[in-house]
């Protein structure tokens, strides 16, 4: 952790540091694209590029939306991680045009042009964080940087596939985006729901075994290493189990029901709880008692979603210089988003007349949220912070 001195405000407040033009534009593609999906299932539209309605909701809620938050986010850290200025003015604007012009290529472009102006960004973006940290010799955040790059070739892998220039099977790589995604997530969590947790509860000391953290951590890789790879059904399910078991009892030390009355901390711990149980289903579905839909939308709706939209409130509210208290919008944006898991989530096992229901339930829910989320944060995004600093 490096001491920042303070800068006088300048520039357009929208691009003076990467959360801004980024968590502004995924909430915005998040409304849109989930409209656009539904559109796509009920057959009311279809896409030029003729990639299947399937593959690309996929991709642009993991390569879109999330690329967009992961970015967002650790180019705004990274600025605290290693005192280094990171990009702000016209070359953040060049490369939130890339990641815009990626968006747009997706319904927009011939699927070669797509793959070429998507994958550059994500490899801009490795490119960027990576320098930073080397620059800084900040040694800690290494593995960050590695997630980070194979999560743009996981992006890379896909397109490939898509076009049909490589063995790759697209549906792969975006399980391993996923895996990626939830690895970062698993690694950043464990440094920042502690260490909130106890600045929020007086007196509270958290201490949890030196070798929980990197062993849950190395245990989840593994697990979804194998689950991505399709190698033996018996080995992933133990270790997805093992993973599983680990990570709750990772999230039991941070003594979740202390932030029971804190909806900024409680939304963290209750997202974070669906990683063991995402990571139970994958096992299952490995040992072949269900399917991996569960376990897939557990993660990535209720893990990834609710961690998305905790600490997008959270780090806006931060960075923008308001109170971490949070309103009636955002509780309700919370509660909007792990309905959505769970509508999601008990898809597979509901009556054939519930399914669809479900589906736009969960998909009605997830667009809401964001929504609220526009409509509180998009103000402050768009102004200076309320304190007048930079930032």
């Amino acid at each position: 952790m490096y001491m920042l001195k303070a800068e006088p405000p300048s520039g357009l407040p929208l691009l003076r540091l990467a959360f801004r033009p980024f968590y502004l534009g995924a909430a915005a593609i998040s409304v849109a694209w989930m409209a656009l999906w539904w559109l796509l299932l009920g057959g009311h539209a279809a896409l030029p590029n003729a990639m299947p309605p399937v593959l690309w909701h996929a991709h642009e809620m993991l390569f879109g939306f999330v690329a967009a938050v992961v970015v967002g986010f650790l180019l705004t850290a990274g600025k605290v991680w290693t005192g280094l200025q990171t990009p702000r003015g016209a070359p953040l604007a060049a490369l939130w045009l890339l990641w815009l012009a990626g968006r747009i290529a997706s319904v927009a472009a011939a699927p070669p042009l797509f793959a070429a102006v998507d994958t550059l960004f994500l490899l801009t973006a490795a490119a960027i964080f990576a320098t930073l940290i080397l620059r800084a010799h900040n040694l800690r955040n290494l593995k960050v940087v590695a997630v980070l790059v194979l999560l743009a070739i996981a992006n890379g892998m896909f397109h490939l596939g898509a076009l049909g220039l490589t063995w790759a099977d697209p549906l792969q790589a975006l399980h391993g985006g996923l895996a990626l995604v939830v690895v970062l997530i698993s690694i950043i969590a464990g440094r920042v729901i502690p260490a909130f947790t106890q600045s929020a509860t007086p007196g509270l000391r958290l201490a949890e075994p030196g070798w929980l953290s990197p062993v849950s951590v190395a245990c989840t890789a593994l697990g979804l290493a194998l689950w991505t790879s399709g190698m033996a059904a018996p080995a992933g399910a133990a270790v997805l189990a093992a993973a599983a078991l680990l990570q709750a009892l990772r999230l039991a030390h941070w003594a979740p029901m202390a932030g029971r009355g804190r909806p900024i901390l409680w939304v963290l711990h209750l997202s974070y709880a669906w990683l063991p149980l995402g990571l139970g289903l994958l096992a299952a579905s490995q040992a072949g008692w269900i399917g991996e839909s569960a376990g897939i939308h557990a993660l990535a709706v209720g893990c990834i979603g609710g961690l998305v939209i905790g600490m997008m409130t959270r780090t806006a509210r931060g960075h923008t210089g308001r109170e971490l208290k949070v309103s009636r919008a955002e509780v309700t944006a919370y509660g909007l988003v792990m309905a959505a898991a769970l509508a999601r989530v008990a898809v597979p096992w509901l009556p054939p007349p519930l399914q669809a229901m479900a589906l736009l339930g969960a998909a009605a829910a997830w667009t809401l949220a964001f929504a609220l989320y526009l409509l509180r944060f998009a103000p402050w995004l768009l102004s200076t912070r309320a304190d007048g600093r930079d930032g």
